[in-house]
């Protein structure tokens, strides 16, 4: 699986055309023919990183959210159920650990 087959994992639902991914993907730091490296920290911060980009797009384009239908659920439904995923994505992107950072969750206030 490659970067771009992931984050069309990650964004279900969400129709964007192949070259719009590859920039996303691009603003991150993701090559998006590259092999996606699921044990890589950096790299699954990096597609979250690239799904939380789509959904802020999708957020700032009042005609897409003026075309979701889905069965009963209204327009301020829908917008909850949106924040809701965009929060939850947005912590998880933050409480991330990289390759690089250390296994201790302990850092220092003072000096």
């Amino acid at each position: 699986m490659n970067n771009i087959q992931r984050l069309q994992m990650e964004t279900k639902g969400i129709e964007l055309d192949q070259q719009e991914l590859i920039f996303y993907l691009q603003e991150n730091g993701l090559k998006p023919h590259d092999e996606y490296n699921a044990t890589s920290q950096d790299n699954i911060k990096a597609i979250y990183q690239t799904a939380l980009s789509i959904l802020e797009s999708v957020a700032n384009n009042p005609s897409i959210m003026k075309t979701i239908r889905l069965d009963d659920m209204t327009v301020s439904d829908f917008h909850d159920n949106f924040q809701s995923r965009f929060d939850r994505l947005y912590k998880t992107i933050r409480q991330m650990k990289t390759d690089q950072s250390s296994n201790s969750d302990i850092f220092m206030l003072y000096l």
